[in-house]
């Protein structure tokens, strides 16, 4: 059992054209500690962690962490996917769906792998939880996150206030094959 429900983890890697999506391991801890001490990266999430308090708390990967994919390429940690079952949210519409988060350091920014490796973890969650739907939250102002959101086929269910900025909450419904 995992954080998605009956899903083993961790899963086979999920390769793309560029990239490979897999579990995070020991090699990756420099990268996570980069990615969680950008302020470009956390401009929309509250700001960003001090590096040296990451490196003294940050444990060493074990690769056993459900739900987070490492988004490879070329042998090297560039971002994080995140597929998590949402059990608490300020808004009623996510609690009890797959919730899909993402980070990227912003040296991989505008080469659209984020929108490759978020569509490849998007086709994993239907075909080990088909009928699922997806929730995602970002900042309106991050109009990155909102450009992406539209691409992966989110939808607007609301906007509300939290950590002092309207947020956008999208639902994307599940595949349905067609007969």
């Amino acid at each position: 059992m995992t954080e998605l429900g009956p899903v083993a983890w961790p899963p086979a890697q999920i390769r793309t054209e560029r990239l490979v999506l897999r579990e995070p391991e020991a090699r990756d801890r420099a990268a996570f500690i980069e990615l969680h001490a950008s302020p470009e990266v956390y401009t929309y999430l509250g700001g960003p962690r001090p590096r040296d308090e990451l490196e003294r708390e940050m444990p060493e990967l074990s690769g056993r962490l459900p739900g987070s994919f490492v988004v490879d390429l070329d042998g090297a940690m560039i971002g994080q996917i995140l597929l998590r079952r949402t059990t608490e949210h300020r808004r009623p519409a996510a609690v009890g769906k797959v919730d899909l988060g993402y980070l990227f350091l912003p040296r991989a920014w505008g080469f659209g792998y984020a929108t490759e490796a978020c569509a490849a973890a998007l086709d994993w969650v239907d075909g080990v939880l088909p009928g699922e739907p997806v929730v995602l939250t970002t900042q309106t102002a991050n109009l990155g996150s909102m450009r992406l959101a539209a691409k992966l086929g989110f939808t607007e269910v609301e906007r509300f206030q939290a950590w002092d900025a309207e947020q956008w909450l999208g639902l994307r419904l599940p595949v349905t094959p067609s007969a």
